[in-house]
């Protein structure tokens, strides 16, 4: 059961109205490394976790990302402003003034609608938590990208909020992986010699290349 409480995550403000940092934003609202694709993630992955700490965190940190998704919703229709204007917008999606009436849509920033094809799911918790690592990841990576074509004030402070809330969410599941790396198929494969060993194929290597050597471990993350 969710429980919609009447104010953000975190309070959103726009200096002024800005179409094209809008359209900059739809890419995360719909996009593929985007908020909702986040939320729809890790609750789907949830479902079958039977850790009851892990199967938490992925659920709660889901709750957040939708709140997440509320917020830049909210910063899109602000930078929206009341106005349709198409021509505001020389560069990415059009279909917010030509479709939507002005209303965030459920787009990137090319106007491609979200698809659950963005979502992974494997069953396995080892492999669903290193793809949600790399997934926050990817979004601190894109949040960079739009703080530094984006020179709103406001935007910003909201941009670097989020930017470091998805770091915290990569250290919460780097954590949690650590709890489970020798679960699941870290267990049932990965274990014979084969698996420790690294083959040069680039010889000469750099001096001191610490990949080319014959054993493998594979490290904790800290």
């Amino acid at each position: 059961m969710f429980k919609h409480e009447k104010q953000l995550f975190h309070p959103v403000a726009v200096e002024k109205p800005n179409p094209q940092y809008a359209a900059l934003l739809q890419e995360q609202l719909g996009g593929a490394n985007g908020e909702l694709k986040a939320a729809m993630q890790y609750m789907s992955q949830s479902f079958r976790i039977k850790d009851p700490e892990i199967k938490d965190l992925f659920l709660d940190i889901a709750a957040e990302e939708l709140g997440h998704l509320e917020m830049i919703g909210q910063t899109i229709n602000l930078l929206n402003g009341h106005d349709l204007g198409v021509e505001k917008v020389p560069a990415g999606e059009i279909q917010t003034h030509v479709q939507l009436g002005l209303n965030p849509g459920l787009i990137n920033a090319s106007g491609y609608s979200w698809t659950a094809d963005y979502v992974t799911v494997t069953g396995d918790l080892c492999a669903d938590l290193l793809a949600n690592i790399a997934s926050e990841q990817r979004a601190k990576v894109v949040y960079e990208y739009l703080y530094r074509q984006i020179e709103d004030k406001k935007v910003r402070e909201t941009i670097d909020f989020l930017l470091n809330r998805e770091e915290a969410h990569n250290a919460m599941f780097r954590e949690a992986f650590n709890k489970v790396q020798d679960s699941g198929s870290n267990r049932d494969f990965g274990t014979t010699e084969a698996a420790r060993k690294y083959f040069n194929m680039s010889t000469p290597s750099p001096g001191g290349n610490q990949f080319a050597k014959t054993d493998v471990t594979p490290p904790s993350f800290k």
